[in-house]
This record gives structure tokens, C-alpha cells and sequence, in this order.
């Protein structure tokens, strides 16, 4: 598709995508202040190392509060 016929979604998703590759640490504290909006941008701006620390997180904060039950 070319860039003149592209539709304001797909620009701001490639504008987006752009600046989450320049920039992957700068984007995560607005990421996460917007989590509030759409866990996929809060997925997005802490990239798949981030993502798998957030989820080891929540695993391991089930377990202790099922420990402590």
C-alpha cells in the first residue's frame, strides 16, 4: 500500500511501530500510563523481555497469595 493512500489507522500504527523500534525503553513509561486504555499497549511498549517479567510477576504473586491463604 502506498504511504499517499494509507489510512490514518494504519499511520499511526506504522508511526507507532517506528518509534517503538527507535526508542523501545523512553516508550515504556507511556506505556504504561496508558495501560489504563488497552493492555496491548502496555504489552507493546515493554517488548517480549517485559512482557515475560510482568507475566513470571503475576505467576509467582498467585502462588504466594495461594501460600498465605
Amino acid at each position: 500500500m502506498n504511504k499517499d493512500h494509507e489510512t490514518p489507522e494504519r499511520t499511526r500504527e506504522r508511526l507507532r511501530q517506528e518509534e517503538l523500534e527507535n526508542n523501545p525503553f523512553g516508550h515504556m513509561n507511556n506505556g504504561m500510563g496508558r495501560a489504563q486504555y488497552s493492555l496491548v499497549d502496555l504489552v507493546g511498549s515493554l517488548g517480549w523481555k517485559g512482557t515475560l517479567v510482568l507475566i513470571i510477576v503475576i505467576i509467582v504473586g498467585l502462588i504466594v497469595a495461594n501460600i498465605f491463604k
